[in-house]
């Protein structure tokens, strides 16, 4: 009787989170990998639109610009996106609010199908930026719609979940943007509308599960429909312990249980130290450089031999890397918990930045530096997979209570677009600039994140929220007093 309780849990929560992911961060992933194979097609079609519209010939840093447009509209949408989705998620659910965002996405596919009828660049640069939205809402609805499903004890296999869905969406976009499949110049616009399958399947399958219990209960006060919720979602009777917790949690945000504000909770004292580690560590894992490894990857292939036609193909070995990484993470983070696994990725990044960089001076001077080269970018890609790329997105739920979530992740997801943004648009002069020394400011931040998690950010796995706000109170009462000591 207990295994078939047991067995009835795990099926309905696995299928929530597999419909609510294939919406929901695969889109983040195989929008950003489906990007590039059509690069230079999209290019001549900014040109030639230019030419039938005005009757002028672009030159080819006119052309960049635009392309830049197009590009970086993704992380401008995205940005818009992460400041909505605390909004949508108070206001509408968790699981309404990803099924809202995807309006953006069809929004975004009927853009591009139509953008060479039309005739009009424009229209393409509106449907990444709309689907840069789709992106930043649901990297913050849904980590938050996980972390309130599921058992405690289930907490981090459930959230990290989010990143292992972004690593396949980066293999699946790599993939079928294979010249083979629609990476080829007829089929482009196809390439960049497929977005639009796996927005279409959550929307058939996401309606038939629960929303959030916690919201239920907290936000909404409505705690028979939390009740519901949670036997639905483990297939049991509720646990008086687990309901218990929400209570307490329930009585830990008073009687004001509203949401609040991203400028409130930058002005509450008592939540500085978690806020300050999550704005930490969410621009960390931009400012890493694990998106700038992707472009290396391209030359390092070359160097080492692998034919032009066949490093489309490559290139799936290091999305396969990231996806293959998040999933030990996964099933690791329960075991070791998670702040060994942040410290330990960004301690090894920083290792294989350093390595890299010396492969990369030594590049033309020593022989096999090419295939050394080679081994850092899966060895940089996987220590990025194994820890920051699943952990980072689930802080915010676990060291803020339900008040305040939505605005952590307002705040935390907007920085981690920024970011994005800075990085894609500084990476081409560092690489100008420093040559093969490049990668060393992104393996600075990683020693220094490294360092930071290890000194401030205390464990969280297996913890009730009470729990890690002690956590943290005692850190601020033991540098409050260490600082009255200096100053004696």
């Amino acid at each position: 009787m207990v295994e078939e309780e047991e067995k009835g849990h795990t099926r309905t929560l696995v299928l929530m989170v597999c419909s609510a992911a294939i919406g929901g961060t695969l889109q983040y992933g195989y929008n950003i990998a489906i990007i590039n194979a059509p690069t230079a097609f999209i290019q001549r079609f900014i040109n030639e639109t230019c030419r039938e519209r005005w009757d002028v010939q672009l030159d080819f840093y006119q052309v960049t610009l635009v392309w830049t447009l197009v590009v970086s509209a993704f992380s401008l949408g995205g940005l818009t996106g992460a400041l909505a989705g605390g909004p949508m998620a108070v206001f509408l659910g968790r699981k309404r609010a990803l099924l809202a965002n995807n309006i953006f996405l069809l929004a975004s596919a009927a853009l591009v199908l139509s953008c060479q009828a039309a005739g009009s660049f424009e229209m393409l640069i509106l449907a990444r930026f709309l689907v840069g939205v789709n992106s930043g809402v649901s990297m913050s609805v849904q980590p938050m719609y996980f972390s309130e499903s599921a058992p405690m004890r289930l907490r981090g296999v459930v959230s990290l979940s989010s990143a292992v869905f972004t690593a396949l969406g980066v293999v699946l976009g790599q993939v079928v943007g294979l010249t083979d499949v629609l990476g080829s110049e007829p089929q482009w616009s196809y390439l960049l509308a497929s977005n639009a399958v796996p927005g279409l399947l959550q929307l058939l399958t996401l309606p038939w599960f629960p929303e959030s219990p916690r919201y239920l209960l907290i936000d909404r006060g409505d705690r028979e429909a939390c009740v519901l919720a949670l036997r639905r979602l483990r297939g049991r009777p509720v646990q008086d312990s687990e309901l218990e917790e929400m209570l307490q949690e329930q009585a830990m945000a008073g009687e004001e249980a509203r949401a609040l504000r991203p400028c409130e909770l930058l002005s509450h004292r008592g939540l500085r130290r978690q806020l300050f580690s999550v704005m930490t560590t969410s621009s960390a894992i931009q400012l890493c450089g694990n998106d700038c490894i992707y472009f290396y990857a391209f030359y390092v292939f070359q160097e080492v031999g692998v034919a032009n036609s066949r490093i489309q193909y490559a290139t799936i070995g290091t999305g396969a890397c990231e996806l293959l990484s998040s999933i030990a993470s996964s099933l690791l983070i329960e075991r070791l918990g998670r702040r060994p696994l942040l410290v330990g990725g960004y301690a090894f990044m920083a290792g294989w930045a350093a390595v890299f960089t010396l492969a990369l001076t030594l590049q033309g001077t020593v022989p096999g530096m090419p295939y050394l080269s080679m081994a850092c970018v899966f060895a940089y890609i996987l220590s990025f997979g194994m820890g920051p790329a699943g952990v980072t997105m689930i802080l915010p739920a676990e060291v803020f209570g339900q008040t305040a979530r939505p605005s952590a992740y307002m705040i935390s997801g907007a920085l981690m677009w920024l970011n994005l943004f800075l990085v894609s648009m500084i990476f081409p002069f560092l690489v100008s600039g420093l040559g093969s020394f490049c990668f060393v400011p992104f393996g600075t931040i990683c020693l220094l994140s490294s360092l930071y998690v290890a000194a401030m950010l205390p464990e969280t796995k297996g913890k009730s929220l009470r729990e890690i706000t002690d956590e943290f109170d005692k850190l601020n009462l033991r540098s409050g007093r260490e600082a009255a000591s200096s100053q004696e």
